[in-house]
């Protein structure tokens, strides 16, 4: 017979990881709250079901507009932890906004097409065609000038022009999921008077390549897998191939892993819900 789950049984398990019972209300707590789940993302975002610090600081309901929402608390414990190594912060997953814990880094590090030589791989992955001319010359450019706000690193890799906004964008992006580079800090820059400073992650985390290097793949993939379950509850593969970037055969292969450990549940009917789901074993 066909485990079955109900949408409310999910959602009853998602208001305990998302803490929307209880919301969080301090930066310290906004630190275990990512430390607990793994990863999180900064904002919620709606095709991609996951833990946000919005949410749970200001409750299942969209990000507001008004700059003075008491949500809006989130964006200064963000600012001000930028450099200060309490959590990792960049756009990584879907390159939106994602919050990982310190000691879940090295499993995302060891899934980037870094191998040890941080001034050397990314060429490789040029000449492969898996890196645009953009980025090798933005990662160049903080290689060689160290961290740079954002208008100071446009002037300087040459992309100030307005036709160069969305290639720069986009570059920045692909660094960031690929962990090259990350914002360590906040310049009063621009015209807005306020523009993220970048750094390479190799210089920023000297450590994070040496934690990596003994992690295999496999288990990279197979520990993502583990922790999306246990914030989320339950999900369907597709889910985790379009959060995580995986081939199809690596999420099968990592989910297969998590139900041979006993952690998951695959084939799960989940009423009214199309496809099928895995879930962790203890949902029944």
């Amino acid at each position: 017979m066909t485990p079955t789950l109900t949408l409310d049984a999910i959602q009853a398990y998602r208001t305990e990881t998302y803490r929307l019972r209880q919301p969080i209300r301090s930066r310290a707590e906004a630190v275990a709250f990512v430390a607990a789940r793994g990863y999180v993302y900064f904002w919620p975002i709606k095709e991609a079901p996951l833990p946000s610090l919005w949410a749970a600081v200001a409750g299942e309901r969209p990000v507001a507009d008004a700059h003075d929402d008491p949500g809006h608390v989130t964006w200064g414990w963000k600012d001000g932890s930028l450099g200060k190594r309490v959590w990792y912060y960049a756009k990584v997953l879907r390159k939106r906004a994602t919050l990982i814990s310190l000691d879940v880094v090295p499993y995302f590090y060891a899934l980037s097409e870094n191998y040890g030589e941080p001034d050397k791989d990314y060429l490789l992955q040029y000449d492969a065609g898996r890196l645009t001319f953009e980025a090798k010359t933005i990662y160049e450019t903080l290689l060689a000038e160290g961290p740079l706000d954002t208008v100071s690193l446009r002037k300087l890799a040459h992309m100030t022009s307005k036709a160069s906004d969305s290639p720069f964008n986009r570059a920045l992006e692909a660094l960031q999921a690929d962990f090259k580079i990350l914002p360590v800090g906040i310049a009063e820059a621009g015209a807005w008077k306020y523009a993220f400073i970048y750094e390479c992650v190799h210089r920023h985390y000297p450590d994070l390549p040496e934690r990596a290097r003994p992690i295999r793949q496999a288990d990279a993939r197979r520990k993502l897998a583990e922790l999306y379950l246990r914030s989320v509850g339950a999900a369907r593969e597709r889910d985790f191939v379009a959060l995580f970037g995986w081939p199809k055969r690596d999420a099968d292969a990592a989910l297969q892993a998590l139900a041979q450990a006993g952690v998951a549940r695959l084939g799960v009917a989940v009423a009214e819900q199309p496809g099928e789901w895995a879930a962790l074993a203890e949902l029944g």
